[in-house]
């Protein structure tokens, strides 16, 4: 099917409540990043649909929880395989409504199934423990139960893979879902409820609905329906969704913003390490959390590290922005760098063409001042400064708020180590920038938020433990 067939046939899409899809009481435009024009529309739930959502998910959870775990897998791998049946298909969709080239939002759908896989295996490795008990006829345990309804909060960048990233382990872990993904990007996670429909998940179990942000949060988590929150998006409404959360007292997962700083060492293969700088700096045109984004080069090689990477830059092509707004802040960074004495090496400014384009952009010589040096670019730049000493490229990369991925790149085993322990962040990759999988933890410290994502980690945020001691009769204690 070509991509203009593809872009005819994107979908309108529905609520999804209590097994059901309905048209909600209103409708949200959806604009195609590439055009700039209206590609579809997606319904807008009222407080009466809420209403149903809460109450499906409460009755889903009864049915989902007191399902065995073997089960609950055979869903989820089942539903992995039909994602992979129609990951062209979704994966045009998905190209359409956020603008990422069709072979990354192709891969972003078999990324997804991945993590459906592996989270099928979670459900079956939920294991509990026995206690030494202190005296015969005693049994001490510690049994992990799911924590009940879970409202799943997500972003427009990643439009299949954000979703299931919370919806997965915490339909392993036997809980129920209420996911109010991006209403940018509503046709990703309609093709992953449908998929999870399709593969015999219960009715009720997971529920999807789209319309005003703050106030769908806002009243779902005052709601004693739900009992976790897990939020993907900014620092700043990231303190407010967490604020919400623990004023009811209830569990918080806070995957927020980045920075990630890349530090070469003068050891490092300067061509070599720009080029993949560049390849993964401008993925998703740079609208990545974990995105490099500020690169620390030793002052020895920075010229030629600088001049490749420019080369690199200049050879890609990449998809739009996903609006104007972000367009616009991000050709406002660009500005002030320029503005504070940085050199404007590639790119720049946006071209005539239609669309949220804004092309892959190179600054170097940026001074610490800069407010791109400060703040997350969430676009297509690269920020490029000098340091002579390894414990100044620390100091540089660990001076912000934020604490999700950093990188860095080296051929001295002393120095990695020294690395892997001095730089702050949740995620630390040395001489690679994609060694995160679903079986890896995933998730940040300090302004980056708390809790992770995948790997073991990921399924615990969904469990609570219950301590429980079972006395045989007639052993009991008087």
């Amino acid at each position: 099917m070509t991509l203009a067939k593809i872009a005819a046939d994107y979908p309108d899409t529905q609520l999804f409540i209590g097994g059901c899809w309905h048209p909600g009481t209103g409708r949200i435009e959806v604009i195609g990043p590439a055009s700039g024009d209206v590609i579809g529309y997606c319904a807008a739930a009222a407080a009466s649909d809420l209403d149903d959502a809460l109450a499906a998910a409460q009755s889903g959870f009864c049915i989902w929880a007191a399902t065995p775990a073997h089960d609950r897998a055979v869903v989820l791998r089942r539903a992995a395989d039909i994602l992979e049946s129609r990951a062209q298909l979704i994966g045009g969709h998905i190209s359409i409504e956020q603008g990422k080239p069709i072979g990354e939002a192709v891969a972003e759908v078999q990324y997804s199934a991945e993590v459906l896989r592996w989270n099928a295996g979670e459900a079956e490795r939920t294991y509990g423990r026995v206690i030494p008990s202190r005296q015969s006829g005693e049994r001490l345990m510690v049994l992990p139960e799911p924590i009940g309804p879970v409202l799943a909060l997500t972003p427009w960048n990643f439009p299949i893979y954000q979703p299931v990233a919370k919806i997965a382990p915490a339909l392993a872990a036997g809980c129920s879902v209420i996911v109010k993904p991006a209403e940018e990007t509503p046709a990703g996670a309609a093709a992953l409820t449908k998929a999870l429909n399709d593969a015999g998940l219960p009715p009720g179990t997971l529920n999807m609905v789209f319309g005003n942000p703050d106030e769908i949060s806002s009243y779902l988590i005052s709601s004693p329906v739900i009992r976790k929150v897990s939020f993907t998006g900014s620092v700043a409404v990231g303190r407010t969704i967490g604020a919400r959360a623990g004023q009811a007292l209830k569990k918080a997962t806070l995957e927020l913003g980045g920075h990630a700083p890349v530090i070469v060492c003068p050891d490092a293969d300067p061509e070599l390490t720009a080029r993949l700088s560049a390849e993964h700096k401008f993925r998703n045109a740079g609208q990545v959390c974990v995105s490099a984004s500020r690169f620390i080069v030793h002052r020895s090689i920075l010229d030629r590290f600088s001049d490749a990477f420019v080369e690199a830059a200049n050879l890609l092509a990449i998809g739009p922005l996903i609006n104007a707004r972000r367009m616009a802040a991000v050709e406002n960074l660009v500005c002030e760098a320029v503005n504070c004495g940085a050199k404007l090496a590639a790119g720049g400014t946006k071209g005539t063409a239609p669309g949220y384009y804004f092309p892959p952009t190179v600054l170097s010589n940026v001074p610490p001042e800069a407010r791109i040096m400060q703040e997350e670019p969430f676009g297509p730049v690269a920020a490029i400064c000098a340091y002579d000493r390894l414990e100044e490229a620390l100091q540089i990369a660990n001076s912000l708020s934020f604490g999700l991925a950093a990188y860095a790149f080296t051929d001295s085993s002393d120095a990695a180590e020294r690395l892997i322990n001095g730089l702050d962040a949740g995620i630390v990759l040395i001489n690679s920038f994609g060694a995160v999988y679903p079986e890896s933890p995933f998730g940040g410290i300090k302004d980056s938020g708390f809790g992770s994502e995948n790997g073991a980690e990921g399924i615990q945020g969904y469990l609570h433990p219950k301590y429980a001691a079972l006395t045989h009769s007639g052993s009991s204690k008087q």
